[in-house]
């Protein structure tokens, strides 16, 4: 029986595949909310994003960055996303 050498764990850099910075934990954390709150409220997964990645005139921007930026703007756009879900 020849002894076969297994193949060894394939090499894996260290590359980040962005150059932007990651997110602070607690913007990460507003990030995960208003996402599954758009999903929940909208009920389907393209208009939610469409919807957090639109920029929009009531709320001077676009729900998601305002949403990551602070918890204020995290509450405005849960108050838009109430005003948008159907009270049946």
């Amino acid at each position: 029986m020849d002894s076969e050498e297994k193949p060894g764990r394939p090499f894996r850099s260290k590359v980040r595949w962005s150059d932007k910075p990651r997110l602070a934990p607690d913007a990460a954390s507003r990030q995960g909310q208003v996402t599954k709150l758009a999903l929940d409220t909208l009920g389907n997964r393209d208009v939610a994003i469409a919807y957090l990645n639109t920029a929009c005139g009531k709320l001077g921007g676009r729900p998601l960055d305002l949403a990551i930026e602070s918890a204020e703007g995290l509450g405005r756009v849960e108050r838009s996303l109430a005003a948008l879900k159907p009270v049946c």
